[in-house]
C-alpha cells in the first residue's frame, strides 16, 4: 500500500514547517532569477527586450496562475509530481516526477559553471580570464555544490538562510547594474541604439536556440510547492509569494537587459558573465571600480542561494517517489537528526558532479555550457506539459468549486484552458527549439547526438526504475 500524507508512519510527517512568506518569496527569487539569463538575452541582442515582455505575458503570468491554483488545491509535499499523479495516475506521475528531478543533473552543472564564472570577477580585471579557465570553473563548481548540499542536509532552519541571502544578493547586483547604466546613459548615451524595429523578435537559425532560454529563465516558481509540508499555512503563503516574486523578477529581467546593452555591444557580451562585464565596464568608466568587486561578491552569495534552493526543492520529488516505492526505498529516508531527505540530496549531487565532468569532454567552455542548458530545458519542460494538462483535467473536480482556500484561475474552466494552453504551447515550442544547435557550435552533429542521446537515455533509465518498482510493489501486495 502507498503511504499518504496522513499516515503516522509516513516520513513526510516528520518534516518541520520552517518557511514563512518572506522565506518563500526569497526562495522564489533565488530559484528563478538568474543574472546569466540577462547576459544571454543581451548577447542575443535588442530583440530580447520584446521576447522578455512576450514571455512574461504569455508564459510567466499563465504559469503563475496554474501553479497557484494547483498548489492551493493540493498543498502536498512533492508538488508537480503529486499534481500529475492526481490527474493521470501513478505512471504519468512518475514520468513527470522523474524528468523533473533528472533535469537537475544537467541544470546544476550549467548553473554551477555560470555561477563560478561570475564569481571570478571578485578578482577584478582578471575576471574575464578566469571565466574561461576550465580548472577554475570546475574547482569552483564543486566547492559551490558541496556548500549547498551540506547546508540543505543540515536542515531548512539553516539552509533557508542561504536561500534568503541568495534571493536578496541576486537582486542587488542587477539594481546596481541598472543604476550604473542610467548614470552613464545621461552622461554619455548608450553604446546600443534602441528602436522599436530592432527590439522586435526576428527569426535566425543562429539565435533561435536562445528563444527557449527566455521561457526557461521564467521557470522555477513551482519548485517551492514541492516543499508544501514544510511551509507555514501553504494555501495562503504560496500564492502571495508567487505573485510578488513574479512581478519583481519580470521587471528586473527587462531592466537588466536594457542596462547591459547600453554599456556593451551585444556581440561582445559573455553568455554566462555578461552582467559583470557590464558592471566592470560601467564602474571603471565612473572610476568606482570597487563596485564591480562588490557586485561579484553579492552574486556569488546569490548563486549559492540559487543552487541551495534548487537542491532543497528538487530533492523532495524523488523523496516522495521513494515513499511511493517507484524509486528505491532509500530515497524516502529522513535523516534521524536533521529530518531532511538526505539520500535524495546526496544522489542528486553525485550524479550532477559526474555530468559536470562529462560535459567538458571535447567541448569549449561555451559549447559545454550550451549542451547542459539545452538538455536541462528539454527534460524540464516535459513535466511542465504534464502540469498544464493536469490543471485542465482537474478543473472538473468538485473541490475546485467547494474549496474556500483555493486560489483559482479567473474565468472558470475557459480561463483554465486558456492559461494552460498558452503554457503548454510555449514549453512544447521550447523543446523543439532547444534541439536546434546554436549558430556558434563548433560541432553541430556531435552537439546534436550528445543532446538527443543524453536526454533519451535519462528518460529510459527512469522507465526502467519505474517498472522495477511497480513489479516489486506488485509482489509485495
Amino acid at each position: 500500500m502507498t503511504l499518504s500524507a496522513g499516515d503516522s508512519a509516513n516520513p513526510i510527517k516528520q518534516l518541520r514547517k520552517e518557511m514563512g512568506f518572506w522565506d518563500v518569496l526569497f526562495f522564489n527569487i533565488a530559484t528563478v532569477l538568474g543574472p546569466r539569463w540577462v547576459a544571454a538575452a543581451a548577447h542575443n541582442g535588442t530583440s530580447s527586450i520584446s521576447l522578455w515582455v512576450l514571455a512574461a505575458l504569455f508564459f510567466f503570468a499563465p504559469t503563475a496562475l496554474v501553479i497557484n491554483e494547483l498548489s492551493s488545491r493540493f498543498p502536498n509535499e512533492g508538488g508537480l509530481y503529486v499534481w500529475s499523479k492526481e490527474a493521470f495516475g501513478d505512471f504519468h506521475g512518475f514520468v513527470a516526477g522523474w524528468t523533473y528531478w533528472i533535469y537537475t543533473v544537467f541544470y546544476f552543472p550549467g548553473l554551477l559553471l555560470a555561477s563560478t564564472a561570475m564569481s571570478g570577477y571578485l578578482s577584478g580585471a582578471n575576471g574575464a580570464i578566469l571565466a574561461q579557465n576550465k580548472t577554475f570553473l570546475l574547482t569552483g563548481s564543486f566547492i559551490l555544490l558541496t556548500v549547498a548540499v551540506v547546508l540543505n542536509i543540515i536542515g531548512l532552519n539553516i539552509g533557508k538562510w542561504l536561500q534568503n541571502a541568495g534571493g536578496v544578493s541576486t537582486y542587488i547586483p542587477l539594481l546596481m547594474l541598472a543604476a550604473i547604466a542610467a548614470i552613464l546613459y545621461f552622461k554619455s548615451g548608450s553604446v546600443t541604439h534602441f528602436t522599436w524595429a530592432n527590439m522586435m523578435p526576428h527569426w535566425s537559425f543562429d539565435t533561435v536556440n536562445f528563444w527557449s532560454q527566455i521561457a526557461f529563465a521564467f521557470t522555477g516558481l513551482e519548485l517551492v510547492s514541492a516543499m508544501s509540508d514544510e511551509i507555514r499555512n501553504p494555501r495562503r503563503t504560496l500564492p502571495r509569494a508567487v505573485f510578488s516574486a513574479g512581478v519583481l523578477i519580470a521587471a528586473i529581467y527587462i531592466i537588466g537587459t536594457f542596462a547591459v546593452l547600453s554599456l556593451i555591444p551585444a556581440e561582445q557580451v559573455s553568455t554566462t558573465s555578461g552582467v559583470f562585464q557590464a558592471i566592470t565596464t560601467g564602474s571603471t568608466a565612473l572610476r568606482i571600480g570597487f563596485v564591480g568587486v562588490l557586485a561579484a561578491l553579492f552574486v556569488s552569495v546569490g548563486n549559492a542561494g540559487g543552487v541551495g534552493s534548487t537542491v532543497a526543492g528538487i530533492a523532495r520529488v524523488p523523496f516522495v517517489v521513494g515513499i511511493d516505492r517507484y524509486l528505491p526505498a532509500a530515497f524516502g529516508k529522513i535523516h534521524s537528526r536533521w529530518k531532511t531527505p538526505y539520500v535524495s540530496i546526496l544522489v542528486q549531487a553525485c550524479v550532477s558532479g559526474l555530468v559536470l565532468l562529462f560535459s567538458q569532454f571535447n567541448e569549449t567552455t561555451r559549447g559545454a555550457y550550451q549542451f547542459l542548458v539545452d538538455a536541462a530545458i528539454i527534460l524540464y519542460f516535459i513535466p511542465f506539459m504534464y502540469m498544464y494538462a493536469a490543471a485542465i483535467k482537474l478543473a472538473d473536480r468538485k473541490d475546485r468549486r467547494e474549496n474556500p482556500q483555493a486560489v483559482l484561475i479567473p474565468g472558470g474552466k475557459l480561463g483554465v484552458w486558456i492559461a494552460s494552453s498558452l503554457g503548454f504551447l510555449v514549453v512544447l515550442g521550447g523543446i523543439v527549439l532547444s534541439l536546434i544547435p546554436p549558430g556558434d557550435s563548433s560541432d553541430k552533429l556531435g552537439f546534436e547526438l550528445k543532446l538527443v542521446g543524453g536526454t533519451v537515455a535519462s528518460v529510459v533509465l527512469g522507465l526502467v526504475l519505474y517498472f522495477r518498482g511497480a513489479r516489486d510493489k506488485s509482489r509485495t501486495a
